[in-house]
């Protein structure tokens, strides 16, 4: 499934920046740009693009506050790029797919555009189907606070979990969801045999791991489904790969 790409921001260098990495990015194509909330108001109702690279701060009108005035019927899919943790919160109650840090990593940048794919195509999919069927693997998961309430997320389909100062990430494959909690709460709350602590900022689901990237000095990353590598950290190499059955991988 191709997407049609929109990217907003103001500063000239992140769209240059942005433009040569979606140049890497198979079935994709940009479809314009846009320097203001404004702009990019009018570049969605003109290109109907299916996602569109966000930036949070900009003159006349904000990312944030043109992904809520957008009708939810026809939105695309956003993913926020940002120079600033502070709006992470803020940005996944308007049901962003991904939030990305500046300079914007190709990894994560890979796997925010898979995951918006795969939004894209679930919600097609849903349009055509009378329900979706519930699933037995469902049956426990993270009770996460939103606006609205509160949403239930699968420990199942989480990929991975990421320490973002007083919160975690909980990504999967189609969004994440931030949550309050500690990450030594989280080690005690989940079952090692389905989420594994690889680095004191991170756990990883070891079914979506594809491939371990040695580093050097016997450290490694675990490359997931998506492309995107997690390090390791030192302490929870030897753990991580005998959890994974690989003994100890030596140098070549």
């Amino acid at each position: 499934m191709e997407l049609k790409v929109l990217l907003v921001d103001d500063e000239p260098a992140a769209l240059e920046r942005l433009s040569a990495l979606f140049a890497q990015i198979p079935d994709t194509r940009l479809v314009g740009v846009a320097r203001n909330g404004r702009e990019a108001g009018q570049a969605i109702a003109e290109l109907a693009p299916d996602l569109v690279m966000l930036d949070i701060q900009m003159p006349e009108l904000s990312g944030l506050a043109l992904a809520s005035e957008l009708p939810v019927e026809t939105r695309p899919e956003i993913v926020f790029v940002t120079a600033f943790e502070v709006y992470a919160a803020d940005a996944f109650a308007v049901e962003a797919a991904d939030y990305l840090l500046k300079p914007v990593r190709f990894d994560r940048l890979r796997q925010a555009v898979e995951r918006a794919r795969r939004r894209r195509t679930l919600q097609k999919a849903f349009e055509q189907a009378e329900a979706a069927p519930i699933r037995d693997n469902d049956l426990d998961g993270i009770w996460v606070a939103t606006r609205q309430g509160h949403v239930r997320v699968a420990v199942s389909e989480i990929d991975w979990i990421e320490a973002a100062k007083d919160y975690v990430l909980l990504h999967t494959a189609t969004r994440s969801h931030i949550h309050r909690i500690t990450m030594s709460a989280l080690e005690q709350a989940l079952d090692p045999a389905r989420m594994i602590r690889v680095h004191r900022s991170a756990f990883v689901s070891p079914d979506r791991v594809e491939a371990v990237n040695r580093l050097g000095k016997g450290l490694i990353a675990l490359v997931l489904r998506d492309g995107v590598a997690v390090p390791v950290g030192p302490t929870y190499v030897k753990a991580v790969q005998a959890r994974l059955g690989l003994g100890c991988l030596e140098e070549v």
